[in-house]
């Protein structure tokens, strides 16, 4: 029986070198911002796009991949497998599953093809296409493969705060007269990604409450195995400074990486959000 495959899109927050070693296919993003469209499978472009954000006020919109460039991708990947697990970002925040599935129904038939909403973004979509690759290297079928990641989700989530009220109104999260009233007030609300939908969860005056309430959050666990910092900069600022500093009270043999998230959450909650991203040891849960 040839060996599962996966597939992802370059959404996912991904090391190069290992998604090679895994034998991931990651099929690029197409982002428009103005007048500009251009691909991206790596997040490269990331803090750039987030500083023209800042700058113009523009909002960028996933144009791609396309049905068609799924389509392209499957028809190789089935020379050489009769299974492929394909993995991609939260299916309410860009139309990237949609097409995957668009393309994954037209090889009913000559390829088994499972279609994952991941739930997730940036880093967490990354940790699900890696530990399903990992996963299909031990030659489990893709039945359980599929059953194992599935059980994953549940254990990864995405919290932040943002200033761009004005990004959130455009993308349907807050409406126009919470956006003024929100912006007059100074509030910042606090975001938690639930099955895969943005959800506003608290309102927070200041930046230093919104990084109060990280800690908060991270402190509601009990054990971990990644935790990650996103933000707009690639670079550790005093503020992500001081919230490793305080990550690392709770858990001070991990390691906080600083990922700069891409044109998917940005696209909904704009160029200047603060957020974590926890996998949760699948053995633990968190304080009730």
């Amino acid at each position: 029986m040839s060996r599962v495959h996966v597939v992802t899109d370059g959404n996912a927050q991904l090391n190069h070198k290992l998604a090679q070693e895994l034998d991931i296919t990651v099929v690029p993003l197409s982002v428009q911002i103005g007048d500009e469209v251009y691909q991206d499978t790596d997040g490269s472009r990331n803090e750039e796009l987030l500083a023209r954000m800042e700058r113009e006020r523009e909002r960028p919109v996933i144009v791609g991949p396309t049905v068609a460039d799924f389509k392209k991708v499957y028809q190789k990947l089935t020379r050489t497998t009769d299974y492929i697990l394909s993995i991609h970002s939260s299916a309410p925040l860009s139309p990237i599953w949609r097409n995957a599935r668009a393309a994954a129904d037209t090889f009913l038939g000559r390829c088994d093809i499972e279609v994952m909403d991941s739930q997730s973004t940036s880093i967490g979509l990354g940790i699900l296409a890696r530990e399903a690759a990992k996963l299909a290297q031990t030659g489990l079928g893709l039945g359980e493969v599929v059953r194992d990641i599935r059980g994953m989700i549940s254990h990864i989530y995405v919290v932040m705060f943002t200033d761009s009220l004005d990004y959130l109104e455009r993308s349907g999260h807050i409406t126009k007269s919470q956006c003024i009233l929100g912006t007059m007030l100074g509030i910042k609300p606090f975001l938690a990604i639930e099955g895969g939908e943005i959800i506003p969860m608290e309102k927070v005056r200041s930046r230093e409450k919104g990084l109060d309430k990280l800690v908060e959050f991270a402190g509601e666990f009990t054990d971990i195995k990644e935790m990650a910092i996103l933000q707009s900069v690639s670079y550790p600022t005093d503020e992500t400074s001081l919230l490793r500093e305080r990550l690392a009270g709770f858990f001070p043999d991990t390691s906080f990486p600083i990922l700069v998230y891409g044109a998917v959450l940005a696209s909904h909650i704009g160029p200047d959000g603060l957020g974590l991203v926890t996998y949760e040891s699948l053995q633990k849960r968190r304080i009730p």
